[in-house]
């Protein structure tokens, strides 16, 4: 048996080669990275996030390093639906993966407006719900209050009915295993664990906010171990059970840390800040995921899914 053979899953009915995701806002809007890399390598790509209008984002900077990370407040800068299902006609074939629409909206019926047309279109395999905007009715995050992401998906489900459907949950939730049962009640077909972590950095020389916005959102490998046990409790006390898959997401720089995802009940792993790094790191990844089943014998990565000893 191959290493594709090995790597090969189901995800939501979809067939993946591999369980490497690219995460969104991390490879443009699907095509970009077949510079660095043929994108067939990996399982699929999820765009930046799709507002219905175009949006120019905050104002720089609006992406700073850390020892350990990055933070950003890009401000869902995006061309808007339109273009960017127009873009997708002519660049698609060059993505010979599968493709993840991202969805995000200060408002119900964006959310609804983006989905549905993402629903519509042959370009798009899965659509996730970006649920980390704050809803402009009530300044309140969609991720972070179980009410309101269960009104949200009330009114989005519906209109989803070709495409598997993710949530992107928000691990400044603060209970996410409430959010994530919270999501497959509603109807969520998958879950994205998790999206950033709101933090904030400061130039102590010229006592200035670092990024523009003042707060951002922080990846990379410092909350790597803070996600595996996010994956692991909503995989033991809801999705399991619920059959509903997960993709883990924050960290994610070697092959040891996507497997401690598989292992801890992710089915697909995702990676981001370590694109802007290395834009073919996930190809080691894939690679070393590969080395492992083999190691552990198993015929086929999915048997490895949730496989921690208690």
């Amino acid at each position: 048996m191959n290493a594709s053979d090995a790597l090969a899953l189901d995800f939501c009915g979809l067939s993946m080669s591999c369980p490497v995701v690219l995460a969104a806002g991390t490879a443009g809007y699907g095509v970009e990275l077949n510079d660095a890399f043929d994108l067939a390598k990996v399982g699929a790509v999820v765009t930046k996030s799709i507002t219905r209008a175009p949006r120019e984002g905050n104002s720089p900077p609006r992406i700073i390093d850390s020892r350990a990370g990055m933070l950003n407040a890009i401000g869902l800068a995006n061309v808007g639906i339109d273009a960017f299902l127009s873009e997708q006609r002519s660049t698609r074939s060059a993505v010979q993966c599968r493709l993840f629409g991202s969805v995000a909206g200060h408002a119900t019926q964006e959310y609804i407006d983006v989905a549905s047309a993402m629903d519509g279109d042959p370009h798009i395999d899965a659509i996730e719900l970006n649920v980390s905007c704050p809803n402009t009715s009530d300044g309140l995050q969609f991720g972070e209050c179980p009410v309101a992401l269960t009104a949200l998906l009330r009114e989005v489900r519906p209109v989803v009915t070709r495409k598997p459907l993710i949530v992107k949950l928000s691990p400044n939730a603060t209970d996410i295993v409430n959010m994530a049962a919270a999501a497959i009640a509603s109807g969520a077909d998958a879950l994205t664990v998790a999206n950033t972590f709101t933090a904030m950095a400061i130039d102590v020389n010229t006592r200035a906010f670092r990024l523009s916005n003042k707060r951002g959102g922080y990846s990379g490998t410092a909350i790597h171990p803070i996600i595996v046990r996010m994956v692991h409790d909503i995989y033991a006390n809801v999705a399991r059970d619920a059959r509903k898959p997960i993709i883990g997401l924050g960290g994610v720089s070697r092959w040891e840390d996507a497997a401690e995802f598989i292992l801890a009940g992710a089915t697909l792993v995702g990676m981001g800040t370590a694109l802007f790094i290395d834009p073919r790191s996930p190809l080691a990844v894939v690679d070393g995921l590969a080395r492992w089943t083999r190691a552990q014998g198993c015929s086929h990565i999915a048997e490895l899914i949730g496989a921690v000893h208690a």
